[in-house]
């Protein structure tokens, strides 16, 4: 699967981001935990003109927790700052404000040292369609301010959010990059539902989700779907087409002379994956990931 697609609005945010960098302090660059290098947009490295960044895993209720704490130690022998949290939740996005205080720590001093009060900090908060941006902005303000979804493209323009006394974030649309280099990156987005599904196919998506599941969770998947036995070879695409047919069986999705209604078989088992059912799941991890993704290209410039 090769996936192109850079709508004209994320042309035009790119820019409005590039054009409000100067009165930004610090870049909170928002993944998805189960995720985190294939929801990494790598223009942001570009756009962000080496702005401090702390790097946020949103949706770590959904993630498997060891992962997440690999990608953390990851992302700071990096050198970034690193936090995990859940936006629907408000698990530990208090740590938001006190990290980014932290990274700005010389910069306050320096104003305190001069006489100059400090205002709030400043922040810009970045990432790809439907990663929980505006869900995080909402849980930070404490009320309903930026729109939300659970599709992407709900974001459409930018506005400046006051988090309390200390910060004032802007949100801002998300952006993917032009062409995934890497199938198995537009795969797995998706698979967590960052690309709308209208422009892709989705038997293929579900097809590549059921595989991934079965290498990385087959327990959960047995317990979850009442299955037999795993498959015998995870390259043989007719041994994740049988785990589709008895998912289809053991689910009733059935139609004319017994056959297994596929396109209903790739809903549930999205829905289910993405809701948390088959447990804490992660799609890669910082090891393998590195040495088999390769990181998704800049691509086409507008």
């Amino acid at each position: 699967m090769t996936i192109q697609w850079f709508p004209g609005h994320m042309t035009r945010a790119r820019r409005q981001i590039q054009d409000k960098l100067k009165l930004i302090d610090i870049a909170i660059e928002l993944l998805d935990a189960r995720i985190p290098l294939s929801s990494r947009n790598p223009m942001i490295d570009e756009i962000l003109a080496g702005k401090p960044r702390l790097i946020v895993l949103n949706k770590s209720d959904l993630a498997d927790p060891k992962v997440t704490e690999q990608w953390m130690a990851y992302f700071r022998s990096e050198g970034h700052e690193c936090v995990s949290i859940d936006a629907n939740t408000g698990t530990r996005i208090g740590d938001i404000v006190v990290k980014s205080k932290l990274l700005l720590h010389a910069k306050i001093e320096r104003q305190i040292s001069k006489g100059i009060n400090p205002r709030a900090i400043r922040g810009l908060i970045v990432g790809i369609p439907n990663v929980g941006k505006s869900t995080l902005i909402n849980r930070l303000a404490g009320k309903n301010i930026a729109a939300t979804g659970d599709r992407p493209g709900v974001t459409k323009g930018q506005q400046w959010i006051k988090i309390g006394t200390e910060m004032e974030l802007l949100d801002t649309p998300g952006i993917l990059w032009p062409k995934f280099e890497d199938p198995i990156v537009g795969y797995r987005l998706a698979v967590t539902g960052a690309i709308k599904e209208e422009i892709l196919n989705i038997d293929d998506i579900a097809f590549h989700a059921v595989k991934e599941l079965c290498a990385r969770y087959w327990p959960a998947m047995k317990e979850r779907f009442d299955l037999d036995t795993p498959p015998k070879d995870l390259d043989d695409s007719d041994e994740i087409v049988r785990i589709m047919e008895e998912i289809g069986r053991r689910r009733g999705c059935l139609i004319g002379g017994g056959r297994v209604d596929f396109e209903k078989v790739s809903v549930i088992v999205l829905r289910e994956m993405r809701a948390g059912k088959m447990g804490k799941i992660s799609l890669e991890e910082p090891l393998t990931a590195m040495a088999h993704l390769s990181v998704p290209g800049k691509g086409e410039q507008e």
